[in-house]
């Protein structure tokens, strides 16, 4: 089976056992979260697995090496990718000790014995120069306060050659998007400014690393680079 239908069918599962908003909406798996897509994010499922499947590109099938994914967030998206990686060594990395709480509860209940987790900002990595083979971050960079000390962190700790992918907002890709974002998301304090687009993000990743791609869906754009 393709990891394409593998992640659709775990996350149908998760539909059918797990209320709680958020991973319902990260996921398309619950009326709720599909009623959020579609409404702030224009997102079909079509759409919504896409741009997983797009920022989760770097981490290759049967991925052996070091990875550190931040922020984990509740590891909804990626505890059933991690579940077929038995042979990586997997750092997951949050700010939010409620939020990482649930990935570990997550982590347990999938009996991952190679992941570990950490308490720490983004912005100060507690991990060594080119420690990782991959870095991945998904929908977190909107969120950070300090985003060009989260950019200097993630190429710090990842090795010369190793991958940096991901996805996040970007205004720009949808006008309604950009409307829920500017008056319910901000203000909340749920986003932080400043917001990249699409065109400032691939300038961006260019100017860092040595190949650098990026693919927008929507408002969400997913980055694939290689240091």
């Amino acid at each position: 089976m393709e990891r394409k239908e593998e992640i659709r069918n775990a996350y149908r599962f998760l539909g059918g056992k797990e209320s709680n908003f958020y991973d319902g909406m990260m996921t398309y798996s619950t009326a709720p979260g599909k009623a959020i897509c579609r409404l702030v994010w224009n997102m079909n499922e079509e759409k919504n697995l896409r741009y997983i499947e797009r920022a989760l590109s770097g981490v290759p099938e049967g991925f052996a090496g070091k990875l550190l994914e931040v922020p984990v967030g509740t590891g909804v998206l990626t505890m059933p990718v991690y579940s077929d990686l038995p042979d990586a060594d997997i750092t997951c990395l949050d700010y939010s000790e409620e939020m990482m709480a649930a990935a570990k509860r997550r982590a347990k209940g999938a009996a991952l014995s190679n992941v570990r987790f950490a308490q720490g900002d983004v912005g100060a990595l507690p991990f060594a120069d080119e420690q990782f083979d991959v870095v991945l971050s998904l929908n977190g960079f909107h969120a950070f306060p300090d985003k060009e000390a989260a950019y200097r962190e993630t190429f710090r700790v990842l090795k010369q050659g190793g991958t940096f992918c991901g996805c996040f907002y970007v205004r720009g890709g949808n006008r309604r998007t950009d409307w829920f974002i500017e008056h319910l998301y901000r203000p909340r304090g749920f986003f932080t400014p400043p917001f990249e687009t699409a065109e400032s993000l691939r300038a961006r990743l260019a100017g860092m690393y040595a190949e650098a791609d990026v693919e927008a869906v929507e408002g969400i754009a997913c980055f694939c680079c290689r240091k």
